[in-house]
């Protein structure tokens, strides 16, 4: 063998190593990421775990799902990081509820919010969803996405990350009696399909616990007591969810549903008596808490609004 021969094999052999190196540093560079359609997860778990869909009927650890799905996917793609997960949900006047800002908090998650109608119904969630995923396709900064959802208006989401390279994988929650609770367009566009059974969501859903009272042993608080516990529930939110929380409901006197939930589910425990048939009551309880958040974040028109006494 000549020495032009021999020239020509090191080359070889350093191209090779060279190819080697690139193909390693690009599988180490592989990213995925997961996006969760919020309305579908709360309503399909809810189902199959607590045989409910309306969420005030049960609750949900989102940080403990979270953690595994993001432990699922490092298993199906052990070769790839996580970009983050992307959760996406509905808010009146696209307003953070204290649960969607917990989530939000949470590290490596993006919440994405739409808006909801007089229905309850989630509007611009399938638009934000299917921008994302075009979006970070076309950057090529991921080339996996995770999708958890149903819905058949998510097909172009899917098509327009296909387009630009990614792969996408859908991922649904077990439905009861074996229906379906996902679109057939949605499942026969996809790359791959996997679904979530009850023994993984159990540990993350559980029936919420109602409270009763016995208004025969204690008496109907008046318009002024349970107006002062709206000024009181106000005042603790201001200390325990911060200020930012309390703004964002401004300029009121509109209370998002999951809010005004919580703030009655409060008033409750502090009282020991049930509001819900005692409409000037939950009236004096929002009238209390709204003159009190004006009073921490003053306006020229910020002037409490007066309410029925009895």
């Amino acid at each position: 063998m000549n020495q032009e021969s021999v020239d020509i094999g090191a080359r070889l052999d350093r191209i090779d190593r060279l190819l080697a190196q690139i193909a390693g540093e690009l599988a180490g560079a592989a990213t995925h990421a997961i996006f969760v359609d919020a309305g579908y997860l709360y309503a399909a778990a809810g189902r199959l775990v607590t045989g409910t869909e309306d969420r005030k009927g049960f609750e949900l650890d989102a940080q403990g799902l979270i953690d595994a799905l993001v432990d699922c996917a490092s298993h199906v793609f052990p070769h790839s990081r996580l970009l983050r997960v992307y959760w996406y949900d509905g808010a009146r006047r696209r307003i953070h509820t204290a649960e969607q800002q917990s989530i939000a908090e949470l590290p490596d998650v993006k919440v994405r919010l739409g808006n909801l109608n007089a229905n309850n119904q989630q509007k611009g969630v399938d638009s934000l969803i299917r921008g994302d995923l075009e979006s970070l396709a076309r950057h090529r900064a991921i080339g996996d996405a995770v999708l958890l959802g149903g819905d058949e208006d998510l097909v172009p989401a899917v098509e327009a990350a296909q387009d630009f390279g990614a792969r996408v994988h859908l991922w649904g929650i077990e439905a009861p009696e074996g229906l379906r609770n996902q679109a057939d367009p949605l499942l026969w566009e996809v790359d791959t399909q996997r679904t979530l059974d009850l023994a993984f969501l159990k540990p993350y859903a559980a029936r919420r616990t109602v409270v009763t009272f016995d208004d025969a042993v204690v008496p109907r608080p008046t318009w002024d007591d349970v107006h002062f516990v709206g000024k009181r529930v106000a005042a603790t939110w201001y200390s325990t969810k911060g200020p930012e929380t309390l703004a964002a409901l401004l300029p009121g006197p509109y209370l998002p549903g999951p809010v005004d939930q919580d703030l009655l589910i409060e008033a409750e425990a502090l009282l020991q008596y049930s509001l819900r048939a005692q409409p000037d009551l939950r009236r004096a309880l929002r009238d209390g808490f709204w003159e009190h958040v004006r009073t921490l974040f003053p306006t020229p028109d910020s002037a409490p609004e007066a309410g029925p006494r009895g």
